[in-house]
């Protein structure tokens, strides 16, 4: 090519061309982040047997947005674990998991649980809390989830509790806190074998039910009577001991007597004398 007649070239705004790639405007998505796509194969991977020899797929903190679809061919697993993702939605399908027994959604974006997870009648672990859940994303009917052993619903936007969680009678332990919850049922504070119950942060507009007092007092369940000349030594030394100790505990509650007002000429009179000082005037 012959350049002998260009006098000036600008190259200003010229870019060689190993740049031009790099610089070249990629198409945009439609539908925004689709997330991480999971195959069958990396799940088959992520499988791992827990201690009591049940199977567990962990797809944790992995950067899922959407339920991987291709896990229903492993529809016997016993455990999952999609904690730390971005997922939004819980499937309708997750009733396809009859097995399950174990599964944790918590750290997500979720905002909804299906009816159909209530289907899932062995699980007995749940945990979904700090998610975008609210009452209206909470399942109405919570009554076959039977064998359920711990539920966490903390960290979410939870203003009122469904009444058919009172109904989940091997509930051991309950994580409400950090919600809009104003008000605990007290069908939910009864259940009978709830040992924890987490509910702080919670603007109460009513007190929640108060716990009652754990007795202190040991109750005995067995009394067996003998003679003394029946008792062998270290026994005998045993028996008196405690006679001695619960004596001693009888004699402090003989000490409390009721208050003497004998010095009185008529009950209150002395009150009396100086109730220009103490009324209140109204």
């Amino acid at each position: 090519m012959n350049c002998a007649h260009i006098l000036y070239v600008d190259l200003s705004k010229w870019i060689p061309p190993h740049e031009a790639s790099s610089k070249r405007k990629m198409p945009k998505r439609k539908g925004g982040a689709q997330g991480k796509k999971i195959t069958l194969k990396m799940a088959k991977n992520s499988m791992k047997i827990t201690v009591d020899g049940k199977r567990r797929l962990d797809l944790s903190n992995m950067g899922i947005a959407t339920f991987p679809r291709c896990i229903l061919k492993l529809s016997d697993i016993e455990e999952i674990d999609l904690s730390r993702n971005l997922i939004k939605k819980i499937p309708d399908f997750i009733n396809k998991f009859p097995k399950l027994r174990y599964l944790d959604f918590h750290t997500n974006k979720i905002e909804r649980i299906p009816d159909t997870l209530c289907q899932l009648e062995l699980l007995y672990y749940l945990d979904l809390s700090n998610n975008k859940l609210t009452t209206d994303g909470l399942p109405a009917d919570l009554t076959q989830l039977k064998n359920l052993r711990i539920l966490n619903l903390g960290l979410n936007s939870v203003e009122m509790i469904p009444t058919t969680l009172g109904t989940l009678k091997e509930l051991k332990e309950l994580g409400l806190f950090d919600n809009r919850i104003t008000y605990m049922p007290e069908k939910i504070t009864k259940l009978p074998k709830l040992k924890k119950l987490t509910v702080m942060r919670n603007p109460f507009t009513l007190p929640p039910v108060p716990v009652e007092p754990i007795e202190t007092i040991d109750r005995i369940e067995n009394l067996y009577l003998a003679r003394k000349d029946m008792l062998c030594r270290p026994c005998l030394k045993k028996c008196l001991r405690e006679r001695d100790r619960w004596s001693k505990v009888k004699n402090i509650a003989e000490m409390e007597e009721e208050p003497d007002f004998s010095g009185l000429i008529s009950p209150n009179s002395v009150a009396k004398q100086d109730e220009g000082l103490w009324r209140i005037n109204e």
